[in-house]
């Protein structure tokens, strides 16, 4: 009989791994405990990498941090403050809709709760848990590519998509881990657990990793 995956114990490892690590832009940002904030840098950094999501929402927000500051900006004055950020142009045009959306229809507050939030033009649900967990300090999972694929390598789940992997780890993760696991393994992620070739042989989880999907690695 196959031993339970023992995932308290391999996350706390993840946790001591990492603190010699660089966290990401978006905790960087949560530090603030600002709902807005979270939210924008989140948008920000999709499908962008984090040195770039980093400078790009510094200059942002010196220039505007609230949502009545935001529509004061043009597109263009945005789109001039986020650059090289991917798709610059959309964000800063879904960057001012959020904003108009705060100020008309939840007085200028970041809805706490995930069906409001996903209500919100451009937040799918990877944006809305984030800001739950870092902006609301409230229960979420964020699973984006790394969470997906780490829990998959691992063994832990066997899921062909990430919302099918967020749902799965509802049922199964301990709610006590619920707003950490993002964070933990998107760092991980990028750092050891790599998507190709991770580096297995320094990994401090590897007598419990099933390696899933793993081909080569270091």
């Amino acid at each position: 009989m196959r031993k339970p995956f023992p995932i308290s114990a391999v996350l706390r490892q993840v946790a001591r791994e990492n603190r010699a690590l660089e966290e990401t832009s978006v905790a960087q940002v949560a530090r603030s405990r600002d709902p807005f904030l979270v939210l924008a840098a989140t948008l920000l950094s999709l499908r962008t990498k984090d040195e770039t999501t980093e400078a790009a929402a510094r200059r942002l927000f010196e220039a505007a941090d609230t949502p009545e500051k935001m529509l004061r900006l043009s597109p263009r004055q945005i789109e001039g403050l986020i650059f090289p950020v991917g798709f610059y142009r959309k964000k800063a045009r879904t960057l001012r809709d959020v904003s108009r959306a705060l100020l008309e229809h939840h007085d200028g507050e970041v809805p706490k709760d995930l069906e409001t939030l996903l209500t919100l033009k451009g937040v799918g649900r990877k944006t809305a848990n984030l800001v739950l967990t870092l902006g609301h300090d409230r229960d979420g999972i964020c699973v984006d590519v790394h969470v997906h694929r780490i829990t998959n390598r691992w063994g832990y789940l066997k899921t062909k998509h990430p919302e099918e992997t967020e749902m799965r780890l509802r049922e199964i993760l301990p709610r006590r881990h619920w707003k950490e696991i993002n964070d933990l393994l998107v760092t991980f992620g990028k750092s050891i657990c790599r998507p190709v070739s991770p580096f297995c042989s320094r990994c401090p989880i590897s007598r419990h990793c099933a390696r899933v999907g793993v081909r080569t690695w270091r």
